[in-house]
């Protein structure tokens, strides 16, 4: 279209010239004594058109002789950038393909013909690391920190990865660190930044970091609860050995964060410790909030508070545990738990139907010893032999 308007503008000019220079009868004279010269005014804007015609070509084709060598200077380092840029790509292409001594020699030769050197540093360090040679993969990456403000931030986020998958939690850190303050936290660094303090053992970091991801999106809801759990777990580990101290820490957390594993692992620690009967409170907090239900800590129950409670005590636990049986009816281990604790307030008649029923669901090598002793102590030795025998081939089977 642009063609047509300039054919058109072209035609309109050479119509309206034309039409002028019918009607034109001017002339020009020029006197140079003793000769003189005449013309029409149309042949003089004709000679000083093409005059400037032919100036502007011997002109232009002048300047155009004038620059060869240095348009052939350029044309020579166009080729080689272009060369250069070619063995780049194919040592990225090497890379992925997994042949890691080809790429790591491209990125070499491309490293030493100057064009991005920090790029080529970086596919060499990475080839380097995939070879498990750790002496050239720091000396790569210390040339890519050389080579530009940009590429060292992208050594300090490679070099981290790269210690995280070598174990050198602390190398990572430190990386991290460095690359934060020059360009603030981003979801990358973040990750790896958890991952790091997770193998440093730095529960606080995780979980502080955690809730940061979780904030900014950076993790899954789930993946967020998962490393979170594990990090209270080790927490309480590291406390495992002061049962106050322990229950301190269980308490400070966040109900949404005291989910059944967490608690099963501190009714563990505190069963271990002694401390039976704070396990058992925890048992009660967590079963009775109704989020989640957990026959594993259904059946521990049974066993803390026959060890704690007496009269009244127990007999309010098996009113609670008994609440519970009337929304999870069919759950073996917390009817072996009613089963035990009516044993043990030498409720015979209730423990013996807890125990069956217990049986009945899921059968259990606790509940028929439990069962087999509760019947020889009512002189059914007979029943009681049997109940031995099927535990015994639970055992070994």
């Amino acid at each position: 279209m642009r063609g047509v308007f300039w054919f058109l503008g072209l035609f309109f000019l050479a119509v309206a010239g034309a039409l002028l220079a019918r009607y034109n009868d001017g002339f020009a004279l020029f006197v140079l004594d003793p000769w003189r010269v005449e013309m029409s005014l149309n042949l003089l804007l004709l000679l000083w058109l093409a005059g400037f015609v032919i100036l502007y070509f011997l002109l232009r084709g002048l300047l155009v002789t004038l620059g060869l060598p240095e348009r052939a200077r350029a044309y020579r380092a166009q080729r080689q950038r272009e060369q250069v840029a070619r063995v780049l790509e194919e040592a990225i292409r090497l890379l992925f393909e997994g042949r890691f001594g080809h790429a790591l020699r491209r990125a070499e030769a491309a490293w030493q013909s100057g064009h991005a050197p920090g790029t080529a540093a970086l596919i060499a360090a990475r080839a380097a690391q995939r070879m498990r040679e750790s002496e050239k993969v720091w000396q790569w990456l210390e040339r890519a920190r050389q080579a530009s403000p940009e590429s060292g931030s992208a050594a300090l986020m490679l070099g981290a990865e790269m210690a995280l998958e070598m174990g050198d939690f602390a190398t990572a850190r430190r990386d991290l660190q460095v690359l934060q303050r020059r360009q603030g936290r981003h979801i990358a660094a973040l990750r790896l930044e958890l991952r790091a303090l997770q193998g440093l053992g730095d529960v606080n970091g995780v979980l502080k970091l955690v809730r940061q991801l979780e904030k900014r999106g950076g993790l899954p809801a789930e993946a967020a609860r998962a490393i979170r759990s594990k990090a209270h777990q080790e927490a309480l580990r590291q406390r495992e050995g002061d049962s106050a101290a322990l229950l301190d820490y269980f308490s400070s957390l966040p109900v949404a964060e005291r989910d059944v594993t967490l608690v099963l692992a501190a009714v563990r620690r505190l069963q271990a410790l002694g401390a039976t009967e704070a396990a058992a409170d925890l048992v009660e907090q967590a079963l009775g909030e109704g989020r989640e239900w957990s026959s594993e800590l259904a059946g521990i129950y049974g066993g803390l508070v026959c060890r704690e409670g007496q009269g009244k005590a127990l007999a309010a636990r098996i009113a609670r545990a008994e609440a519970w049986l009337t929304v999870h009816p069919r759950d073996a281990a917390l009817l072996l738990s009613l089963g035990r604790m009516c044993e043990c307030l030498k409720l015979w008649g209730k423990a013996r139907s807890y125990l069956e029923a217990s049986l009945a669901v899921g059968p259990s090598r606790a509940a028929h010893l439990l069962l087999a002793r509760l019947l020889d102590q009512l002189g059914e030795a007979e029943l009681a032999n049997r109940h031995f025998r099927q535990a015994a081939e639970l055992e070994t089977s």
